[in-house]
């Protein structure tokens, strides 16, 4: 029997239609134990007029969201998120599980839980994506136990409502998708209002556009935004724009930039201008948000300029540029050095005013100045290093700091000059080598009079002094090249067993062996006899022992000036062996010497040991040292003093 042509067509449309049924799967009930991948091109559920779905959407090069999405636009625009604050990797999974909750799970062999729906799972049967954009977990009869409208994320759909407690929180930016900035809440005291957040935390701050007071918040199919009271009735409209849901989509959303805005998208596809188009902006002028804590409707050090589709764009003053060109919302900062409170008042020769019009910061105020001129208004802040702004107008003067909060751009407010501090084209960005090293002197001249003004100097010059010889005795010793008589003329150089050990790395790789020894492969440091690094720093040493030493001299007179130290550190002039060290240095080291035993070393052994590190010290002798080990270090004594 042969098949009838439209038997045939059907079965066609059938075939062409299996690849679709992959990616979107659109029955009215979601069962238990479903679930999505995340990865490109993955599958969704959508909802039976394919209007919304449900699954990932990749956001850039982050990872993904796990989102609502309206799925008959190019645009894809998302209307709920799950985990804006935590975007996860390729293969992660959504489930509905056996118990009835929607559960997002990274893809380690693990599957840490990222998010879950806290439906309770008590009664849930299916889950399903409706034609409203809402996302349920439902009961036998239908009831939802869990639904996406009562948690929303940045956006309101028709048909939804807020109740109080419910709020709107703006994303950190267009492509950011954790919280912001700004939120839209209906407040558990039943007060509608537009705020700030104290970023990054969910404190909240000014309430910048009340609207007014009552129970829930009802965004309706024909396009009206309002306030009821418990009885129903409409309190205060929010946006009373009437459209057609058989022709448009529709959204409000809390953007970024801290406006709520009322969408419409044409649903048709014969329209050459399909794009969101705005119906509705509160609050009328963003720009006006003044806080007392805050940086305003922009980040600090920039102003605020209402663009004509009623949303803030945010700018910097002359000579300022953006911190993150990606993130205007982190503020400005200057392109040039500001002025420092540490420079001379000459300096100020290096800056000027520019002019600008119509902006102004106006909680920034630190000074306030009437009855005075144009030109004293600005020297005042020329010659103030706090003031980088001077606002003048009707014979008054206010000055501004860093940072500048609240700006705004106002056209009608054109009466006042505003001043910016800048710094002239032809004056350095950078310090003056001549500052730099007034700078380093100060920081010298300080070091050196902490140092002389405490008793911890004096032990650090004993330990410098004490230890020199037993540093340059070891030293030397390490790379002293010892003669044999039976080689005469040759020059061998010595290496202990720990140098040779560190040298071959624990003598690992053997070489080869011969009859009465072995040969390893190692690598040894060049050692010379003058090695002028070393001797360098031996010299480095000296001189600021010397210049310390200087520094305690029991004459006065005899002490070099601050101004003399600097220079001797520096090198400008030259240091001179001081005169033996005084006697109340011997008092410090008697609390330091001990003997073997752990006796205090008697006077005279305290004095001749003295004697010895300076006659050391100042003649360049290395005598015969032994050593015995102390509680702080090692210490030299001579061995005919018999201890």
């Amino acid at each position: 029997m042969a098949l009838q042509p439209s038997y045939l067509l059907s079965l066609l449309l059938l075939v062409l239609l299996l690849p679709y049924s992959t990616t979107a799967q659109t029955s009215s009930n979601l069962s238990l134990g479903l679930s999505l991948i995340a990865q490109e091109n993955g599958s969704y559920w959508a909802s039976p007029s394919g209007d919304f779905a449900f699954g990932f959407q990749q956001i850039g090069n982050g990872g993904y969201l796990l989102a609502i999405w309206f799925n008959k636009i190019p645009e894809k625009t998302i209307v709920w998120s799950a985990n804006g604050d935590n975007l996860v990797p390729t293969g992660s999974k959504v489930e509905i599980t056996k118990d009835g909750q929607l559960v997002l799970s990274d893809p380690t062999p693990t599957g840490t839980e990222i998010w879950q729906s806290e439906s309770g799972g008590l009664g849930v049967v299916y889950a399903a994506m409706l034609d409203t954009g809402n996302l349920v977990l439902a009961s036998q009869d239908g009831s939802h136990l869990w639904q996406s409208f009562d948690h929303p994320t940045d956006t309101i759909l028709p048909t939804q409502t807020m109740s109080m407690g419910s709020k709107l929180v703006a994303h950190y930016s267009e492509t950011n998708y954790s919280n912001g900035r700004f939120q839209f809440a209906l407040q558990k005291d039943g007060n509608l209002v537009l705020q700030t957040l104290a970023f990054p935390t969910d404190w909240s701050d000014t309430v910048y556009w009340p609207i007014g007071s009552g129970f829930q918040v009802v965004f309706n199919e024909s396009g009206y935004i309002y306030l009821t009271a418990t009885n129903g009735s409409i309190l205060t409209t929010v946006s009373s724009n009437s459209v057609s849901k058989q022709d448009f989509y529709q959204r409000a959303v809390m953007e970024y930039d801290g406006v709520l805005i009322h969408y419409v998208y044409p649903k048709s596809s014969t329209n050459t201008s399909n794009a969101w188009s705005i119906l509705s902006v509160k609050p009328p002028n963003i720009c006006e948000i003044t806080e007392d804590i805050g940086s305003g409707a922009c980040g600090f050090n920039s102003y605020c300029e209402l663009g004509g589709d009623g949303r803030p764009n945010c700018k910097c003053p002359t000579r300022y540029t953006l911190i993150d060109p990606n993130d205007v919302m982190k503020g400005c900062r200057e392109d040039f050095l500001p002025q420092s409170c540490y420079e001379a008042s000459s300096k100020t020769d290096q800056f000027d005013l520019s002019e600008m019009e119509s902006i102004n910061w106006p909680l920034s105020d630190y000074g306030r100045y009437v009855n005075v001129t144009e030109d004293w208004c600005r020297n005042a802040c020329l010659g103030d290093c706090f003031c980088a702004v001077a606002v003048f107008g009707g014979g008054q003067c206010w000055k501004k700091k860093i940072p500048l909060s609240n700006g705004i751009k106002d056209p009608d407010n054109a009466a006042s000059k505003v001043l910016i501090k800048i710094r002239k084209d032809n004056s350095t960005s950078n310090p003056s080598g001549a500052d730099l090293k007034k700078k380093n002197h100060s920081t010298v001249i300080l070091i050196v009079s902490v140092l002389l003004s405490s008793s911890m100097f004096l032990n650090l010059l004993f330990l410098m002094a004490a230890f020199l010889p037993i540093f340059r005795f070891k030293y030397w010793k390490s790379k002293a090249i010892k003669t044999y008589p039976f080689m005469p003329g040759m020059n061998l150089q010595s290496y202990t067993y720990e140098e040779l050990t560190k040298a071959t790395n624990g003598f690992r790789e053997e070489l080869g062996r011969g009859a009465f020894a072995k040969v390893y492969k190692g690598k040894l440091d060049l050692l010379v006899e003058n090695d002028v690094e070393a001797t360098d720093d031996m010299k480095r040493l000296e001189k600021y022992v010397m210049i310390a030493i200087w520094c305690i001299q029991e004459d006065p007179s005899l002490r070099p000036t601050m101004k003399k130290v600097v220079q001797m550190i520096e090198g400008s002039i030259e240091v001179s062996v001081p005169p033996g060290p005084s006697s109340f240095i011997s008092s410090i080291l008697a609390s330091q010497a001990i003997s073997r035993n752990g006796i205090l070393i008697n006077d005279i052994f305290r004095q001749a040991f003295l004697d010895e590190i300076w006659l050391d010290f100042t003649r360049s002798k290395l005598p015969s040292y032994t050593f015995v080990k102390l509680p702080f270090d090692e210490i030299a004594y001579k061995d005919d003093l018999g201890i």
